[in-house]
């Protein structure tokens, strides 16, 4: 039998699960049945918090479809309550491991339980063949691409993980299902990618959804929203505070 808590982020939702104080095998398959909205748990992904001989703790992250990601920034947020709300840590500010290095938490803590998380997503990545994505410009800014019955253009961005972004005319009615699914699997990009849909609505709000790889469109990415303004930045399209309003709820940057 296996403990496990059910939480989410902005609607991101994943399935945690203790790895320190319990064995788990079969991580990518039992990501995969946890993640099931029909005959598992239902979730985003799975993830799984374990020691680490670097960090207070080590963060491995699961897609729902059993692909291992590198960061996300809704998930850690929430390793951040489950580790102290869990009693696994009485530190204020924590160090978490993950693929995409050491990420620090600031944990809120209210009558003894953590409200809110603050988490410091390091630096944007820019390079093409570090983000990864096979083109020559530097930084991508103006990627064409077709999919299905049309052309966009991307700026491409890693906060540790993949992102393409692009803007549409009209966000809350574009079929994200219908060209995610083929941009997130283009071989231009070798790990392949999260998907950003954004409208510019002035130069401080933009709003966004997202066509996460190995998860689908999910509620909302905070890797994804920190991509999309950075994406927005070096397009020159808004100022550099920036409100992104997702599915869920808005979310700054």
């Amino acid at each position: 039998m296996l403990k496990f808590t059910k939480m989410q982020g902005l609607g991101n939702d994943y399935v945690y699960m203790d790895a320190i104080h319990q064995k788990i095998e079969n991580e990518s398959s039992l990501a995969q049945f946890v993640s099931n909205r029909h005959f598992g748990i239902g979730s985003d992904g799975l993830i799984l918090i374990c020691k680490s001989d670097v960090a207070d703790f080590k963060m491995k992250m699961y897609n729902a479809d059993g692909s291992q990601a590198e960061m996300c920034g809704n998930g850690i947020r929430c390793v951040g309550k489950f580790v102290y709300d869990k009693g696994l840590t009485n530190k204020k500010q924590v160090t978490i491991e993950t693929l995409a290095g050491i990420k620090t938490l600031n944990l809120n803590i209210v009558e003894g339980k953590v409200e809110t998380v603050k988490v410091d997503m390091g630096k944007p990545i820019l390079e093409p063949t570090e983000i990864p994505v096979k083109t020559t410009q530097k930084p991508v800014k103006s990627l064409k691409l077709n999919a299905k019955d049309r052309e966009f253009e991307f700026a491409c961005v890693s906060m540790g993980n993949p992102h393409a972004i692009t803007k549409v005319e009209d966000v809350k009615n574009f079929d994200v299902a219908k060209y995610g699914s083929v941009i997130e699997i283009d071989p231009i990009f070798p790990n392949k990618t999260n998907v950003e849909f954004i409208e510019i609505v002035d130069k401080n709000n933009i709003k966004m959804r997202v066509w996460e790889r190995g998860a689908g469109e999910t509620l909302a990415c905070g890797t994804g929203a920190c991509a999309s303004v950075v994406a927005c930045n070096i397009q020159e399209l808004t100022n550099r505070h920036v409100y992104v309003e997702l599915l869920r709820r808005n979310f700054r940057n």
